[in-house]
């Protein structure tokens, strides 16, 4: 198929696979569905074995939901060029990264290889890394060490070199997560306009998102210099951009920080006053960003990309929910928990 064909194939494709997000309705039923109902509504009956213990079944609705999500990604893959397919999988290896994180802690706590097995994710070929020969390194450098051999090489590369510098494990993880998104970064600027425009857009709304987590976390909650603070976040390319951080980390409290934010980030955060609240406040904020990509963007690669980052908060919702019944909470904390949900990010 020509360009022109593939784009109108993909626009195509990703706006029948739109309809299977949730409606705003049934997101504010959700948290009031019994199991039975979520179990007949959408399909799960042979995931919740009666047999099974609960985290059995809670493993097993968690497993099938992100086939689910990763399936749908290799579906959306199958059109694009060779750009717009390594961006799609790119994404889905934040994945492989939830596994990696899980296996340094595992060798750094010294756990049991079966206590590791069960909180890894079964991931397709394309994203997977090679879970079964790292099992056998004998410590975390050699690890990432073997890692430095694959598609992972520049995340490895850094995470060792800042663990060998540090041997601290809040530096590795951090340095895992900011070089997962300086390479999604550098991804989009390889597109010709309009393309570059709109996934600017939708992973500047991740970037907003998680670099004014991470910067209050770091300054006010782990007590980081500016300097430090700084040299941890990745730069947005739309309102927390290198300029702004630069100014934002300089502050020396939580108030000024929020006083000081561009709009509408100032606006939603105003009368925040923990960090706790206003987790639920970007998550909104990044998912009406990437709500208005889906619908407004020319882009086919950016409207894929987000369709897939609104199918993930749909399925972690639908987890939540299923999770909280299997333990046996009441509507009030599952409510709070859906209220809590945003796109995966590693370092979640």
């Amino acid at each position: 198929m020509s360009q022109v064909a593939d784009q109108a194939y993909l626009n195509t494709r990703v706006s029948v696979m739109a309809a299977r997000l949730f409606a705003p309705s049934l997101v504010e039923r959700l948290a009031h569905l019994p199991l039975s109902a979520l179990v007949e509504e959408f399909g799960l009956a042979a995931l919740l074995d009666d047999q099974a213990v609960p985290a059995a079944r809670r493993r097993a609705v968690e497993q099938s939901l992100f086939q689910l999500l990763l399936s749908e990604l290799l579906v959306l893959t199958r059109p694009m060029n060779a750009n717009e397919r390594a961006l799609m999988l790119d994404w889905g290896r934040k994945y492989a990264l939830y596994n990696l994180k899980t296996l340094i802690r595992g060798k750094l706590h010294d756990l049991d290889r079966r206590e590791i097995n069960d909180n890894l994710f079964e991931l397709p070929a394309h994203i997977r890394l090679a879970d079964k020969e790292l099992f056998g390194a004998e410590n975390v450098l050699e690890l990432l060490r073997q890692l430095e051999a694959g598609p992972q090489r520049q995340i490895a590369r850094q995470a060792r070199e800042v663990y060998e510098q540090q041997r601290e494990p809040f530096a590795l993880e951090a340095t895992i997560d900011q070089r997962y998104f300086i390479g999604l970064v550098r991804r989009v600027q390889v597109f010709d306009e309009p393309h570059r425009q709109w996934l600017r857009r939708l992973i500047s709304a991740e970037l907003d998102r998680i670099g004014l987590l991470w910067m209050l976390r770091f300054r006010f909650t782990y007590g980081l210099s500016p300097s430090e603070t700084y040299y941890w976040l990745v730069p947005s390319m739309r309102l927390l951009t290198r300029e702004r951080l630069l100014h934002l980390v300089d502050l020396d409290g939580f108030e000024q920080v929020l006083e000081a934010l561009p709009e509408p980030l100032r606006t939603r955060c105003a009368d925040c006053r923990s960090i706790a609240e206003i987790q639920p406040r970007l998550a909104r904020h990044s998912l009406d960003e990437i709500r208005l990509v889906l619908a407004r963007s020319p882009s086919a690669v950016a409207r894929a990309l987000a369709y897939l980052m609104l199918r993930e908060a749909d399925l972690l919702r639908l987890f939540a929910v299923i999770q909280g019944r299997l333990l046996g909470f009441d509507d009030r904390i599952i409510q709070h928990a859906l209220a809590q949900i945003e796109p995966g990010v590693p370092g979640n």
